[in-house]
């Protein structure tokens, strides 16, 4: 896959660290120039190191910076993309954003930081993506295996990215006649900060036990799938919502 991928550029949002840093590391690997965006000045040092990363590699990383609810700012994470390397052949739709509390809680001001950031920006980013990529191209959604849980208080994170499946389906369709494949992949709960912001040691273990394994899933667990739906091999794998969860479950 790697030879497939050199001179290849992806374009991944929130990739300042978790498994957005993990994704611009491996695909950097395997050849490609990597388009880091990251949302906040809170974040710029983590950019940083994760276009360091990407140098070790051998390949080239602009940063971008930009609040992606706002769709001008996703049409210039596009035009800097196009602009620094000519062309765009993977975006990972990574940004995302957790607020865990009960569903009698929330307040309008979560629903929409919500909504906004996982699902407008979300969508915006998939129709930039749908206008610039190259034909052949590889758009990648990331999602949550809590659409298919039956877990309380996280109404608002698994309802705001449930619209990913649809929108994934709908632009597949779409654009599939010019080769372009585009997918959701749905983690289970991952052992990264991203996780752990929201969680306690009763929860976790609770989380550890919906797994086979009777542990949470790890970066490791994804990365390789991403590098697979990234490549020419994945050409047959379109309009499809993957679970990729250690046989998660809610109990």
């Amino acid at each position: 896959m790697t030879s497939q991928k050199q001179g290849k550029v992806a374009v991944i949002t929130g990739a300042a660290r978790n498994m957005g840093r993990a994704f611009a590391e491996a695909l950097a690997k395997d050849g490609c120039d990597i388009v880091i965006h990251y949302n906040s000045d809170a974040s710029a040092s983590d950019a940083k190191v994760t276009a360091g990363l990407v140098e070790q590699a051998g390949q080239r990383a602009i940063l971008v910076q930009g609040e992606l609810s706002k769709p001008s700012n996703v049409t210039d994470l596009f035009t800097q993309a196009k602009e620094a390397f000519g062309r765009i052949d993977i975006v990972i739709n990574n940004a995302g954003k957790v607020i865990k509390r009960p569903f009698t809680e929330y307040t309008e001001d979560d629903y929409d930081e919500m909504f906004n950031v996982n699902t407008k920006a979300a969508f915006f980013v998939m129709q930039e993506a749908a206008k610039h990529i190259e034909d052949n191209g590889r758009i990648i959604s990331m999602g949550t295996s809590l659409l298919a849980a039956f877990t309380g208080n996280y109404a608002l994170y698994a309802g705001s990215k449930a619209p990913l499946e649809d929108f994934t389906k709908a632009l597949a369709k779409e654009i599939g006649s010019r080769g372009v494949t585009v997918n959701t992949v749905c983690p289970g709960p991952i052992d990264t900060a991203f996780f752990h912001g929201e969680e306690n040691e009763q929860s976790t273990a609770y989380m550890c036990a919906a797994s086979v394994a009777n542990r949470l899933g790890t970066i490791t667990d994804i990365v390789p799938h991403i590098q697979f739906l990234a490549s020419a091999q994945s050409q047959w794998m379109t309009g499809q919502t993957l679970f990729i969860n250690g046989g998660f479950v809610s109990r």
